[in-house]
């Protein structure tokens, strides 16, 4: 496979790793709920509850943040690439002009 070829499955790779954020924030809400539910049922004391409810709410908006680091990177990783240095210059020209 030559350095510019791409893998074969590389866009539903892309694909899937998109529509797995949507899964993982769900999946990681459900898990705190069960731990919030498992921690009811071990303490007896109702307010446990919120406690997983806190921790799978927290670990979904982890799961977002790190989906928004691994895009940003692939992005600027674009940004360096030559074939768009052209509009990167257009864009700072159009800058430039805006602030006048």
């Amino acid at each position: 496979m030559s350095e510019k070829e791409e893998p074969r499955f590389k866009k539903v790779v892309d694909a899937a790793d998109g529509l797995s954020l949507g899964i993982s924030m769900v999946v990681a809400v459900l898990i705190g709920i069960a731990i919030g539910v498992g921690l009811k049922k071990l303490t007896g004391e109702t307010w446990t509850l919120w406690i997983g409810v806190v921790i799978g709410v927290g670990a979904a908006v982890n799961n977002v943040y790190i989906a928004y680091r691994k895009q940003k990177a692939s992005l600027d990783e674009l940004s360096r690439d030559p074939r768009y240095r052209h509009q990167r210059e257009i864009d700072a020209e159009n800058d430039d002009d805006e602030h006048y």
